[in-house]
């Protein structure tokens, strides 16, 4: 699947924000043929193994004693919380909404085209040295028919994914490169205008793959009005999605809503909260953008701080909590930085209460100074590190 597209313009609004101004997504279109809101047959390639498998430690001459240790800090499956936290690994496996109770999941998106998904996953994996948790990727709201990947949940690519993985899968109101005409609004998505032809065929497709899905519905919400709508509109349409599903027997979603956590946008982010019954995460994305954005230099620390302590007295004191994108810029003239930068997060992830995932952006931003991807081999080794550590290996089943 393609994400180097446009999938949302983003409003500036004048204030402080808390990890400089919100970048705005650019990626390159693919023209498609205007098509009205109609049925199409659609066929769902079969998923075959993902040809990556757990990694595993080769013991080749060892003492049983030692063989039983090194195991132990290899796989991955077997980690357990950090050495501050209780409890056996049986008591550390997720709950019924994907919670790891004992430490946090790590994931990021991976850049890749329509159909390397698996590739491009094993790529990222091979490079920080452990497997991914969560894997993120992004859908339009085209019609899901033939070969386009857009509009398709959980693709025959993603599903392979998913056999070892856990996915969030970030779904817009958008048509990526399609006609005015063919965008959704967040009126239709309520009046149920789009069930049929839309939001049915996918809670189905997501039924039956039968795992658990961490689901988003127009993230960043609070960057897109007042174009797709007002905020009272948004709530509603993701209440009409959710409860569509719910109608639809579609009960292997996690709901995640996902703002910028920007907090400037704070009345606005309030108001576009569906309520505690519709949300089972809440996700956020806060960057050190540096030069990128004009900003000064941030830590990690200093891009969360702020945004998870509003989050936690404004919108939920007890909701999982996701950071969804985190990511830095590099420093030209300190190459040293990005690495000193990744070495801090586990560390402050323990502190941000009920933060129990953390989701790497390794990816660019349009314009200059604007690249977020990893940019170095010590900044590499920096990461591997960091989500080596064992708040950050939980067991995924």
């Amino acid at each position: 699947m393609r994400f180097n597209r446009p999938h949302r313009a983003f409003r500036r609004k004048p204030g402080t924000t808390t990890g400089g101004r919100h970048r705005g997504k650019q990626y390159e279109e693919q023209p498609h043929e205007e098509q009205p809101y109609e049925e199409s047959p659609h066929e769902v390639r079969s998923a075959g193994p993902l040809a990556s498998s757990r990694r595993r430690l080769l013991i080749t001459s060892a003492t049983v004693v030692s063989a039983v240790l090194v195991a132990g800090l290899a796989l991955r499956d077997a980690s357990g919380p950090d050495s501050g936290a209780a409890g056996s690994r049986a008591d550390c496996r997720p709950t019924a909404l994907l919670e790891p109770p004992c430490g946090a999941w790590f994931g990021a998106f991976v850049p890749h085209e329509r159909d390397n998904l698996p590739e491009k996953v094993r790529a990222y994996e091979k490079r920080v040295g452990r497997e991914l948790d969560i894997v993120y990727t992004y859908h339009d709201m085209s019609l899901a028919s033939g070969t386009r990947r857009e509009g398709q949940l959980l693709t025959p690519e993603e599903q392979r994914v998913g056999e070892d993985h856990l996915l969030l899968l970030s779904w817009e109101s958008k048509w990526w490169g399609g006609t005015k005409r063919q965008q959704p609004t967040w009126r239709q998505i309520a009046s149920g205008e789009l069930d049929d032809k839309v939001i049915d065929v996918q809670a189905r497709r997501i039924k039956d793959y039968g795992k658990k899905v961490f689901l988003s519905f127009d993230l960043e919400m609070d960057t897109r009005t007042p174009a797709n709508g007002t905020p009272a509109d948004y709530v509603k349409a993701y209440r009409h999605i959710h409860d569509r599903f719910r109608e639809l027997g579609v009960d292997n979603v996690v709901w995640t809503w996902i703002t910028t956590g920007y907090l400037d946008h704070a009345d606005e982010i309030r108001k576009m909260y569906p309520g505690d019954e519709y949300v089972d995460w809440v996700g956020y994305n806060q960057y050190n953008y540096y030069r990128c954005h004009d900003a000064g230099w941030l830590t990690f620390a200093q891009t969360q701080h702020a945004t998870h302590d509003w989050i936690r007295a404004n919108i939920s004191d007890d909701k999982p909590l996701m950071l969804s994108e985190f990511g830095t810029a590099a420093d030209a003239n300190r190459p040293e930085r990005q690495a000193e930068w990744y070495a801090r997060v586990p560390g402050v992830l323990k502190d941000l209460d009920g933060v129990k995932a953390a989701l790497q952006w390794n990816y660019r931003d349009p314009g200059p100074h604007c690249n977020l991807a990893v940019a170095s081999d010590a900044a590499w080794d920096s990461l591997r590190k960091a989500v080596a550590d064992p708040y950050l290996n939980q067991p995924l089943r």
